[in-house]
């Protein structure tokens, strides 16, 4: 069983207000359906609305806490993860929280007294999802923060990091980059978007970071865009995969694992100058839900098993899994108890 606190993840903690709402209520708000957008002025309003609905529900989101909520539910074990991000002090940061502890998660947040809490606001129309994200507070985490808790990254043996923090603070990702490759730990990173990749500041720490990064995650399309970006005449996922794990690294106890998901397609790992495809399992048409956190779900799945030692072939097994359980409900959500089984 996995120890108390072996698991930190920094990133962008949002608040997800999920709510069904109707075609009115998006043009009311100029939104469009299966559509991610950040919140402009004219949106301020939307979220109290979204808020005010009798069927709300809040889940603490982001990426990275949405892949922590996940690891903490498949560890069985209390607050085996920990999680540092920014929030603000106002009724939807003690929501955030409540919930993220009621999923046993330790959080640690900063809190910003001067900026509300990063929210999005999820509007259910039928089977599609409209996302309206207000980063806020999130983008305010300061590296003084995780320095006068640094205990939390001293007690952890796997740290994640999503690329979305990449746009809040470098500082605090060399801090723990550093200190993994230092002491022997597992440090994952995340590439979460193409424009991480596309924007010169944002590509500097993600290769500034490359040499600490023990395992990657990404997606086709994220795939694609670091090739591109490195100048690759490629667009073969594999092969972008292998080019990746062979790339310097500073901690030469163990090799770069480079993990790429495809959707429905095999998930290619490439590891040890191999690559490997796995299956992702199979849902009926009728049965998908929701795919917006499958990505995060399959993180905190395969770092389960990677925190307790085991290989690639368990992480890719609970990654599918968790994975699979996610697509089939609203939100990056879980029943009470899992029903994975650990070999």
């Amino acid at each position: 069983m996995p120890a108390e606190g072996s698991f930190l993840c920094l990133c962008n903690p949002l608040l997800d207000i999920s709510s069904n709402v109707d075609a009115t209520f998006l043009e009311k708000y100029g939104l469009k359906r299966s559509d991610q957008i950040l919140a402009e002025d004219k949106h301020t309003p939307m979220f109290s609305e979204l808020a005010a609905n009798k069927d709300v529900e809040y889940i603490a989101g982001g990426a990275g806490q949405n892949a922590t909520r996940i690891l903490q539910w498949l560890s069985g074990a209390p607050k085996t993860a920990a999680y540092m991000g920014c929030i603000g002090n106002d009724a939807f940061g003690r929501k955030m929280t409540e919930t993220a502890s009621q999923d046993g998660v330790d959080v640690c947040y900063q809190v910003d007294p001067a900026t509300p809490t990063g929210t999005c606001g999820v509007c259910i129309v039928d089977k599609d999802r409209s996302l309206v994200a207000y980063l806020a507070a999130a983008n305010n985490f300061k590296d003084e923060h995780l320095m006068k808790n640094f205990n939390y990254v001293e007690r952890a043996r796997v740290i994640y990091v999503t690329g979305f923090f990449i746009t809040v603070s470098p500082a605090s990702i060399k801090a723990v980059a550093t200190h993994c490759a230092a002491h022997d730990k597992i440090f994952a990173m995340n590439l979460s978007a193409p424009f991480i990749m596309q924007v010169p500041p944002f590509k500097a720490c993600l290769m500034e970071s490359m040499p600490y990064v023990d395992f990657l995650f990404g997606n086709e399309t994220e795939a694609a865009t670091f090739a591109e970006c490195e100048g690759w005449d490629t667009k073969d996922v594999a092969e972008i995969a292998l080019r990746v794990s062979r790339m310097p690294k500073a901690n030469g106890s163990r090799p770069r694992t480079v993990v790429f998901t495809q959707g429905c397609e095999p998930t290619v790992v490439a590891v040890n100058g191999k690559v490997s495809l796995y299956p992702v399992i199979k849902v009926a048409t009728e049965a998908l839900v929701d795919t917006n956190g499958a990505g995060d779900a399959y993180v905190g799945g395969f770092l389960s098993q990677i925190l307790v030692g085991k290989g690639v072939d368990e992480a890719t097994r609970a990654g599918n899994y968790a994975a699979n359980i996610v697509i089939q409900r609203s939100g990056c959500s879980f029943p009470a108890k899992p029903a994975f089984t650990w070999n």
